[in-house]
């Protein structure tokens, strides 16, 4: 009997070890097979991870644990801040102020440096954690239908950085053939990233090892593509080589911190609308109608390549530190232009902390935190993003749903609609401080998404409170 029952155990853990062994492999073949796809492209909200203020540990391991309630918020796309070492040597603290500079030991130890000041492009910051952290996040990202994109440097390195001494060659020198940090064409003088030395283009061995790193973290961490850091400055052909060569590996995303068409042409798949950023603002304080929208518009569609998409915010990094918050720039009115990052052609951006509606500048340099209660503007989001998700008439992407101005006397009230595969969004906002009343040309019945309600528009004017909107869905 005893004989017969261990049999019987034996087969029941085999059984069992059998069946889990299948689960975990099922698990890593899920990982293995999402694939970006232009497909992908036309209804993803990207979410913008500054992994050091995200959680009070500041690791990949935080973050990881709230991935899930990403898909919430829509998200298709993580983009990851820079994840590798910060230079030690002329590490900035504030200003023009380098740790080095700062006597107080303790003082020092507070600040981090900026994470556009890489030391070694092919390890992970302690900061956050370990590689394993880090595969730990892609891979739970993956399991959920997210694509993780990281941050790339490709401009300049920190000081300490190995090829300053291997490869002095590698980066621009003046006159006397000292080593400089990047310098503004236009002026003449530097941008005041001092704590960077800057790369040269004109050296194929640089190109070269440059793009044997980018390969690394695509074969060895399964990541979906890269965010290229001021991507205006790099030379386009060294992009051009550079994501056909990556792209053979596996089909990846690519983003450029520039707003520059030729780089889509080049292996980009979206820039940014920085020009679009600064309307909203404008609009926003006032100094601008919506006359700079339509103009916009109107120039986005005649330069912009047929492949590519533009990326939407109202934050990001670079603006909340320095520019402003959103209570700063948008006091009374975030949630109009936030609205109109997801319903205009384009993928809409989230900043961390955006989503718990973070209304103070997170610190550069060293450590901060962002807020975690969820609120109104965290249920917007989730509106927002679940029609960005789900509605043809909002695709964004390389098969963009068409954009048609409704145009109306007052020019105060902003009407488009947006249609695809029989699917048809319109939106209605009042852009300014009073109330405005329209007659619309809207015919039948519509919901009104956002308050979940029904408009028939037979002989109905239409009257909106200041900075107002609609979201009409038929």
């Amino acid at each position: 009997m005893k004989k017969l029952t261990l049999v019987l155990l034996t087969a029941i853990v085999f059984v069992s070890c059998k069946t889990e062994k299948k689960q975990n492999i099922a698990v890593v073949e899920a990982v293995k097979e999402i694939k970006v796809s232009s497909e992908m492209m036309e209804s993803a909200v990207m979410y913008e991870a500054n992994i050091r203020q995200y959680s009070p540990e500041g690791t990949f391991e935080a973050f990881t644990r709230d991935i899930p309630q990403l898909k919430d918020l829509g998200v298709k796309i993580i983009w990851v801040m820079p994840i590798n070492p910060i230079s030690e040597i002329k590490r900035k603290a504030r200003g023009d102020l380098f740790t080095s500079e700062i006597e107080d030991e303790e003082e020092r130890k507070k600040y981090l440096g900026s994470y556009y000041s890489v030391s070694d492009y092919k390890a992970i910051n302690p900061e956050f954690g370990s590689k394993d952290d880090f595969q730990s996040l892609v891979d739970t990202a993956h399991e959920n239908g997210i694509f993780v994109i990281i941050d790339w440097v490709p401009n300049h390195t920190g000081w300490d950085h190995p090829w300053i001494t291997a490869h002095p060659n590698w980066y621009t020198q003046n006159e006397k053939g000292e080593i400089i940090d990047p310098i503004n064409p236009d002026t003449g003088e530097s941008w005041g990233w001092t704590d960077t030395a800057d790369l040269n283009y004109d050296k194929q061995d640089m190109r070269n090892e440059m793009i044997s790193d980018l390969k690394y973290w695509v074969e060895n961490h399964n990541i979906d593509g890269f965010r290229m850091d001021v991507a205006h400055k790099v030379p386009v052909d060294f992009f051009n080589t550079a994501v056909n060569e990556l792209k053979t590996i596996k089909p990846l995303f690519m983003l450029a911190e520039a707003q520059q068409v030729d780089l889509l042409q080049n292996g980009f798949d979206m820039h940014y609308g920085w020009e679009v950023h600064h309307i909203f603002n404008d609009i926003a304080k006032g100094h601008k109608e919506i006359k700079a929208f339509d103009d916009y518009m109107v120039k986005s569609k005649e330069v912009i390549d047929v492949n590519g998409i533009n990326m939407n915010f109202v934050t990001n990094h670079d603006e909340n530190s320095w520019g402003g918050t959103l209570k700063e720039r948008m006091p009374v009115n975030k949630e109009i232009f936030t609205a109109l990052t997801y319903v205009m052609p384009g993928m809409p951006l989230i900043y961390s902390g955006q989503e718990y509606d973070l209304d103070f500048r997170l610190k550069f340099f060293e450590k901060d935190e962002i807020p975690k209660a969820k609120g109104e503007y965290y249920e917007v989001l989730k509106k927002l993003g679940a029609l960005k998700n789900t509605n043809p008439a909002l695709h964004g992407g390389k098969q963009p749903a068409s954009y048609h101005r409704i145009l109306d006397d007052n020019t105060n009230v902003l009407m488009f609609t947006r249609s695809k595969n029989g699917n048809h969004v319109t939106f209605v906002a009042n852009l300014s401080d009073e109330a405005q009343t329209i007659k619309t040309t809207l015919e039948g019945t519509y919901l009104d998404y956002m308050s979940n309600t029904k408009i028939d528009f037979k002989d109905v004017a239409l009257t909106l409170e200041p900075w107002a909107y609609k979201i009409l869905v038929n």
